[in-house]
């Protein structure tokens, strides 16, 4: 198993907060498996994210100023009431209310929401929540709320505290959702769980976790590579299309299994995995598309109608005078991304030693986020289960994330007004924050490009016999020295997670 603590510096140094690294002859404790160690920091982690929040829960999120110079806004409360999920309404269901409005004819019209404009499911999770939020209301009833204008819903009597509420709730799930990503992510990697750690103890998840519902994407991305890393190809494809029905970046995963497949000479492999991913996709989307395929289609058609938007380099373009049209936009992003997809897939062909399924998806889902027309602060959350097995190492990551950070903090001091400029409509430090962020990621891409392209190629060192037991275990390349566990004490069975590859001895870590 990997030792961290001796093997990386800035683990090395804040281990020091614990008594230091592990000596020699140290056993591991009976309990605190490395899992359980990552699951217990995440859940702290997790509550500092909570109370990140605070600030706008304790004003019942509606101070506009607090919530972007306290950096705790959260799309959770105000898509609640926006989007008819304080009647608890089916989000594909129709839009129409009791309460009419007075058209320019002076005839009545119901008013309308809006249409939830995310993938379906999240559509249907941030349904289950209000759900839950109706077993313990404390605003009006249903029927006032729909002799209700949606404007003026929030300030029904007891509608603040459901609002916060339905936060708590939303937070728990999502809670839930980070537990399991965690529990697949250390798992995702065999012989290597400490990886996680970078992800549980990470400030960019303290700050984003709850911008909005990407965990529940994270979940199943996390799944997904566990599922693969097993050797379990439908059910990695079962994930991924769980993944694609929340967010769409998932749906990368699969160009990373493709290179791996290949690689490893089991495109069947793959070919489950792509008809899972297409069975499972159309399962959790066939009673939206049944219901209302025009509420259904909005996510797609929203965004491909999207213009420049906060975070994206396409922004800095348009605010310096350069028209860009979304068609323009839509033609040029696909063009790049789809290069720099085929020089994922090169590089991935053409290396020495096959790359962890994570390195190829890492490059890829973070090109897509370069070239993107926009990219909201909790978008960091796409990457960094994927950047903690990629490039495991902490110095790295947190070079990256500060650039994240800063990113983060620029983008809600720019929303709410602070950093406008003395003249001119041009916000410079927006601009250089955006650049910030981007040059972070191509650090690390590069860091990662370089380490799948420097990699010595170990196969030729097994006997087939041996190597093609090794193969059948899954990604098991990084597999490192097991010298403390609980099997070479005599204490438990094997577990795959933790320990070594049966009957082949420990394989070197310096691989």
């Amino acid at each position: 198993m990997s030792r961290p603590t001796h093997q990386d510096p800035v683990a090395t140094a804040l281990s020091e907060v614990v008594g230091g690294p592990a000596g020699k002859r140290a056993r591991p404790h009976p309990w605190w498996t490395p899992v359980r160690v990552i699951l217990a920091v995440f859940t702290v982690v997790f509550g500092l994210a909570v109370l990140q929040k605070a600030p706008c829960g304790a004003s019942d999120w509606s101070d506009t100023a607090l919530r972007y110079r306290a950096m705790c806004y959260s799309d959770v409360p105000y898509l609640y009431t926006g989007r008819g999920f304080a009647e608890h309404r089916w989000p594909y269901g129709d839009n129409a209310r009791t309460y009419t409005t007075t058209g320019d004819d002076g005839v009545a019209v119901p008013e309308s929401y809006e249409t939830m404009e995310y993938p379906v499911l999240t559509s249907y999770f941030v349904w289950g929540a209000s759900l839950l939020t109706a077993v313990v209301p404390s605003g009006p009833s249903q029927e006032v709320r729909q002799n209700t204008s949606i404007g003026a819903l929030w300030s029904l009597p007891g509608m603040a505290r459901e609002v916060n509420t339905n936060f708590l709730i939303t937070a728990i799930l999502l809670f839930c959702c980070g537990l399991g990503a965690m529990y697949f992510l250390s798992g995702a990697s065999p012989g290597r769980p400490w990886d996680a750690m970078a992800m549980a103890a990470s400030p960019t998840l303290l700050v984003t976790g709850l911008v909005n519902w990407d965990l529940l994407a994270v979940l199943f991305t996390a799944g997904a590579l566990w599922a693969w890393a097993r050797g379990r190809p439908v059910l990695a494809g079962v994930m991924v299309g769980l993944g694609v029905a929340a967010k769409l970046y998932p749906l990368f995963l699969l160009g990373a299994f493709l290179v791996d497949a290949i690689r490893r000479r089991k495109l069947d492999r793959f070919g489950l995995a792509a008809l899972a991913t297409a069975a499972s996709w159309l399962v959790v989307n066939l009673p939206a598309i049944a219901d209302n395929a025009n509420a259904w289609k909005l996510f797609w058609s929203f965004n491909s109608d999207r213009g420049a938007d906060l975070g994206s380099f396409w922004l800095v373009i348009a605010q310096n005078g350069t028209t860009v049209t979304p068609h323009t936009i839509n033609v040029v992003s696909a063009v790049f991304f789809a290069l720099a997809c085929a020089a994922v897939f090169a590089l991935g062909l053409a290396a020495k030693k096959r790359p962890q399924v994570a390195q190829v998806a890492f490059l890829v889902v973070a090109a897509f986020l370069l070239v993107n027309k926009v990219y909201s602060p909790q978008y960091v959350l796409w990457l960094l289960p994927l950047a903690v097995l990629a490039r495991p190492r902490w110095r790295d990551l947190l070079i990256w994330q500060a650039c994240e950070l800063f990113y983060f903090g620029a983008v809600w001091l720019y929303l709410g007004g602070w950093l406008a400029p003395a003249g001119g409509d041009v916000s410079t430090t927006y601009h250089l924050a955006i650049v910030v962020r981007m040059a972070g990621e191509i650090y690390l891409m590069i860091l990662v490009a370089t380490d799948v392209w420097t990699a010595e190629s170990d196969e030729t060192e097994w006997s087939p016999e041996e190597w093609a037991e090794v193969e059948a275990l899954g990604d098991v390349d990084r597999v490192a020295l097991a010298d403390v566990d609980g099997v070479d004490g005599g204490r438990r069975e094997p577990h795959p997670d933790v320990d070594r590859a049966p009957d082949l001895g420990h394989l070197d870590p310096g691989r």
